[in-house]
């Protein structure tokens, strides 16, 4: 469904990262997204890392049409289209690892909340982390690793990952993020016999399932995604390996 939202609150994440909050009446679950779009932008897809009648959405600033984004203030209008997207699926009584790197915190931010399950937040450096202190409020136990050693953990989420599995028991990883930190995190997922559910980036235009770019293999990142799980992921020959660029051309990753 598409209709306009007052911004009601900008929250600065990081130097390259907001928060943009917005009272918008239409029900999402966690894991969802909606397509963005304001005067002087493409319309863009983003996840909603809030999914109560205040949602947000949470914006790295990485071109033309993030830019515009990070450019709104309070009381301007935000038009949206959506929830669109399959979500997690979250059960009572399985013991979730959540697993988020860099911007990709944003889309398990809701799954944190609902679940207080043990969390993973992975960023380059000290200075990429994003949204820590709304997932500690909600996270039973919640680590940091950071590629450069700056804080919490030296090394990636996956490493990190594998040690509090060592630790402790876990049924299933939720996890959002780069494809390359997805791929091997679904890598050790099998070797450690976890269940997984991750959510992947494609290029997308319609948001719906209809014009095709954000083909995954045989799946429509956003309308059969953009969660997929273990079984899912398994049978996708080009997860981890290759995408497609805006017109739909398939291309490997570098």
């Amino acid at each position: 469904m598409s209709n306009y939202a007052r911004i009601t609150g900008i929250t600065v994440e990081a130097y390259d990262t907001k928060t943009i909050e917005f009272q918008w009446d239409e029900k999402a679950r966690p894991g969802q997204f909606a397509m963005a779009w304001v005067p002087g932008m493409e319309e863009i897809p983003m996840s909603l890392s809030k999914i109560g009648r205040i949602k947000s959405i949470t914006v790295k600033n990485i071109g033309e049409s993030t830019n515009r984004l990070h450019q709104l203030t309070i009381g301007d209008t935000l038009r949206l289209r959506g929830p669109y997207g399959s979500g997690y699926d979250l059960k009572k009584g399985v013991k979730y690892l959540v697993v988020g790197g860099g911007i990709g915190v944003a889309s398990v931010l809701p799954v944190i909340k609902e679940t207080g399950a043990d969390t993973i937040i992975g960023a380059r450096t000290d200075k990429d982390i994003i949204l820590y202190d709304q997932a500690h409020r909600y996270a039973s136990d919640i680590w940091i690793s950071t590629d450069d050693g700056s804080r919490g953990f030296h090394g990636n989420a996956v490493e990190l990952m594998r040690e509090k599995c060592d630790e402790n028991r876990y049924d299933c990883v939720i996890a959002c993020g780069p494809e390359a930190m997805l791929y091997h995190l679904y890598k050790a997922c099998e070797d450690l016999g976890l269940d997984c559910q991750m959510s992947l980036e494609r290029h997308m235009k319609c948001g719906a399932g209809l014009c095709g770019c954000c083909m995954i293999d045989d799946q429509r990142v956003c309308k059969d995604g953009p969660v997929f799980n273990k079984e899912q992921l398994s049978g996708m020959t080009e997860f981890g390996v290759s995408k497609r660029d805006t017109c739909g051309r398939l291309v490997k990753f570098g």
